[in-house]
């Protein structure tokens, strides 16, 4: 697998483990996901969006490819499980050891 920051790792396999509260762990307590625009904030909101679109659908994640610019690295994967299915690149936004913003896009 291509190298990754540790929580950004550790995040990918939280969610191929389908390990909600150690995905959710790696969030600071004001961080959010934005998928296609949505944005989930907090770890309330984040976990209501993973169990109906994410962990909860059994996503995983075979990651392709790594781009770092500045504080964000994104994740370009291929999504599996039984919602969405395809290509997809994750943006994480870490502060220290925690992520402050997962972006989802095409």
């Amino acid at each position: 697998m291509t190298d990754l920051p540790p929580v950004i790792q550790q995040a990918v396999d939280a969610a191929n483990a389908g390990d909600t509260d150690a995905f959710l762990a790696l969030f600071a307590d004001d961080g959010a996901v934005d998928d296609w625009g949505r944005i989930f904030r907090g770890h309330q909101a984040v976990r209501g969006w993973s169990d109906k679109e994410f962990i909860g659908v059994r996503a995983s994640l075979k990651v392709t490819g790594v781009r770092r610019s500045g504080a964000t690295t994104t994740v370009s994967a291929q999504v599996g499980g039984d919602g969405f299915n395809g290509p997809s690149d994750f943006a994480f936004t870490v502060n220290g050891d925690r992520i402050t913003l997962m972006r989802i896009t095409g």
